[in-house]
């Protein structure tokens, strides 16, 4: 109850600086085709309205909208674009102060606990006779609306991060090493019948001969070489960037937003715990481990292989030098999939490229990747909640399957033909492995905070020191008090390998020199 009426509080005083709608003034969009609509068409239905701020999605929800009325004749739907900042502010002012109360609206997972709290979240009644939840979406996206045991949202889609290569790199050095391989097999054998003496000379000539082509490389042979071939581990990138002879404008094996901590949590995002499993634990943070420690040591050594500062790098600037084909691997989210269909029709990226789901840190340390999911909330103050849940249901199971090709956000709910396409297929299978952005209002700044402990481990101070002091600042936040934790003393085996491999580089370095 304590913090049901922080949370309203906060919410009234954030939403005082913004006027609210009709006569407090608040800036909504109906899109003009509903808005027109001739009302004698649709008087005996209700109106539900459906609240967003990314105005991306107007297109593709105005022809959900159109569908649903063709679909039922209960109710009509009109879309309501909402700009700006604060965002569940004005929900909660429109709520309050007008009859065109948002019935329903699409907010981020990480925001479920304020509006929930806030009354604006009521727990999810899908229609009588649909699938449960449960078994129409993946487990991530269920955690993702879950809320104290109850689920509070619809799943609609996600972002998360994968592992991003140049695939034509790849088959190209794939065809040259089994060129390679059979070259050298065919030379065995015919050095091996001409020791043996079982071929005359005019015979020996000819298999010689021959075995200077090699053998045929098929496509499915040079396939599955890549597939062999693209990095499990951490390890397996600086293993491959070894042995890698990169073409002339190649610039970087790997190289991705150090900057960002949506492309550096997949480090350690399987060594850390805020929240639980559904992140709305304050009792479960365990932010200051022995394996995020090492987890962090691991990122800071690549440092010394993949040199990148950290206040010139960008992810659009990443993308840029991917796309120009000066970097072989790299980490991207969903939107790389558009942008690459996009520029390959200008005629601005010339190669094949591949989506793979992330490396682990080691053999011994695993990999999560962080996940947001976009939802649709039914809003406690809808007088129209039996009909809201039938549309959010509609709208994020029935209508999934046009929603990437008219906005380029991958659905949650898989349906369609969407992830035919081993590309989106491996973002799907990313999502379902990732974690869930937390919900807890007390830990809404720690990927701030993160996000700068990263930045100065990569610069080279003591990611130890760095992350105790991180697990401290945030456990006081939540404590409401001093908190301590007790040092860990990662044992030094624990990184040798590591270390055993940095002096190997530096000394073969040194030699070529």
């Amino acid at each position: 109850m304590k913090k049901r009426l922080i949370t309203i509080l906060v919410i009234a005083l954030c939403a005082g600086a913004v006027y609210g709608v009709g006569k407090l003034g608040i800036t909504v969009r109906h899109d003009a085709e509903s808005a027109e609509e001739d009302d004698s068409l649709f008087g005996h239905r209700e109106t539900l309205y459906l609240w967003y701020a990314d105005e991306s999605l107007t297109d593709y929800l105005n022809s959900v909208a159109v569908s649903y009325n063709d679909y039922q004749s209960k109710a009509r739907v009109i879309p309501v674009y909402t700009p700006g900042r604060e965002y569940l502010e004005t929900i909660n002012q429109a709520s309050l102060h007008t009859e065109e109360v948002p019935d329903m609206y699409i907010v981020s997972n990480d925001s479920l606990e304020k509006a929930y709290l806030a009354g604006l979240a009521s727990e999810v009644r899908p229609p009588e006779g649909a699938s449960p939840m449960t078994e129409t979406f993946p487990e991530t996206a269920i955690r993702a609306v879950t809320y104290h045991d109850r689920q509070i949202a619809y799943p609609f889609y996600f972002e998360t991060s994968c592992f991003l290569y140049n695939e034509t790199y790849m088959k190209d050095w794939a065809r040259a090493q089994l060129e390679a391989e059979n070259d050298a097999a065919a030379g065995e054998e015919a050095q091996a019948a001409l020791d043996g003496g079982a071929a005359q000379e005019e015979a020996a000539g000819e298999e010689t001969e021959d075995a200077g082509s090699g053998g045929a490389v098929t496509d499915e042979a040079v396939e599955e070489r890549v597939a062999q071939a693209l990095p499990k581990t951490i390890d397996d990138i600086l293993a491959f960037a070894d042995l890698y002879d990169a073409p002339e404008q190649v610039e970087a094996v790997f190289k991705w937003d150090v900057s960002d901590i949506f492309y550096n949590y997949f480090f350690v995002g399987d060594s850390i715990d805020v929240g639980g499993v559904n992140g709305d634990r304050t009792d479960s943070i365990h932010i200051y481990t022995e394996d995020a420690i090492r987890c962090l040591r691991v990122y800071q050594n690549l440092n010394q292989f993949f040199s990148i500062d950290t206040k010139e790098i960008s992810y659009d600037g990443v993308l840029q030098d991917f796309m120009d084909g000066k970097i072989l691997y790299t980490v991207a989210t969903t939107d790389v999939l558009s942008k690459i269909e996009a520029a390959k029709e200008e005629g601005n990226f010339s190669y094949e490229y591949g989506i793979s789901m992330m490396p682990d840190v080691s053999g011994d340390l695993r990999s999560a990747s962080l996940s947001v999911t976009q939802c649709v909330v039914v809003n406690g103050y809808s007088a129209k909640k039996e009909m809201a849940n039938d549309f959010c249901r509609y709208l994020t199971e029935d209508a999934a399957d046009t929603l990437y090709g008219r906005t380029g956000k991958l659905p949650v709910c898989d349906s369609g033909d969407t992830y035919s396409d081993p590309n989106k297929e491996a973002f799907r299978q990313e999502y379902m492995c990732s974690i869930p952005m937390p919900k807890m209002i007390e830990t809404s700044n720690f990927w701030v905070e993160l996000e700068i402990a990263f930045a100065k481990i990569w610069d080279g101070e003591d990611a130890n020191g760095d992350l105790k002091a991180l697990s401290e600042k945030i456990m006081a936040q939540v404590t409401g008090e001093e908190y301590e934790e007790a040092y860990i003393d990662v044992p030094e085996e624990a990184e040798d390998a590591e270390e055993e491999y940095v002096d190997e580089e530096a000394s073969e370095d040194a030699g070529e020199e």
